[in-house]
């Protein structure tokens, strides 16, 4: 039953987390009113391992939603309960065949590339694996181009329109844009990914997608 978001919604979430960055598109799409809590995940050992905040997440992963009493964690969970709690923009389409495209798109994303790419394991590979820079830019470059080369190709379907499913943001787009940023970021060759390009690129012309940006959030900084 949808209920009409009056109880205060805060996103515990770090600047620079994709899976924050996600969310943050989502909470935009649907017009959800929200207040940030910046977890920094670097400074003095990482506030996500503070008591504080284990009381909210135990895992001490990013981010975490607290509406009202309830808490949830989980990027793709998150984003689902605003899905089916709040009016506004939907971030699914309304048909089976639809939903699972666009599911088929976040997972690829949220379990295909991103866990093998986050903090932790490149943090691994450096300080336990003993890998260069250059050897983890590698690790790292080829699970991008191993999922984007699937995206792509389901781009490629008459499902697509001016964004992954269809011609409005859902939450393909929502999870895509941030894995693309993140690419960007560690100097990856996206030349092979021209739909994902366009329609990233299409994405980050619009408010929610701009506000969400990493750079034009509170604990944002340089370094």
């Amino acid at each position: 039953m949808k209920i009409d978001g009056a109880e205060k919604v805060l996103l515990y979430g770090y600047w620079r987390s994709s899976s924050s960055y996600r969310v943050r598109i989502a909470l935009n799409l649907k017009g959800v009113e929200y207040e940030q809590r910046a977890v920094d995940l670097v400074r003095d050992g990482g506030e996500q391992n503070q008591p504080f905040y284990r009381e909210i997440n135990p895992l001490g992963l990013v981010p975490a939603l607290v509406h009202g009493e309830r808490v949830i964690v989980q990027s793709v969970a998150i984003c689902e309960y605003l899905e089916e709690t709040f009016a506004g923009t939907a971030l699914l389409p309304s048909d089976p065949d639809g939903r699972a495209r666009v599911r088929s798109i976040v997972q690829t994303i949220t379990s295909e590339i991103q866990p093998l790419n986050n903090v932790a394991v490149m943090r691994y590979l450096k300080e336990e694996m003993d890998q260069s820079g250059e050897e983890v830019n590698r690790w790292y470059a080829h699970w991008i181009a191993r999922g984007f080369a699937a995206v792509e190709s389901w781009l490629g379907d008459s499902g697509t329109g001016l964004f992954c499913h269809g011609d409005q943001p859902s939450l393909a787009d929502c999870f895509l844009v941030p894995q693309v940023y993140n690419a960007e970021r560690f100097s990856c060759n996206l030349d092979a990914f021209p739909r994902l390009n366009d329609i990233s690129s299409r994405c980050r012309n619009l408010d929610a997608f701009q506000t969400a940006l990493p750079e034009n959030q509170a604990d944002a900084r340089k370094n």
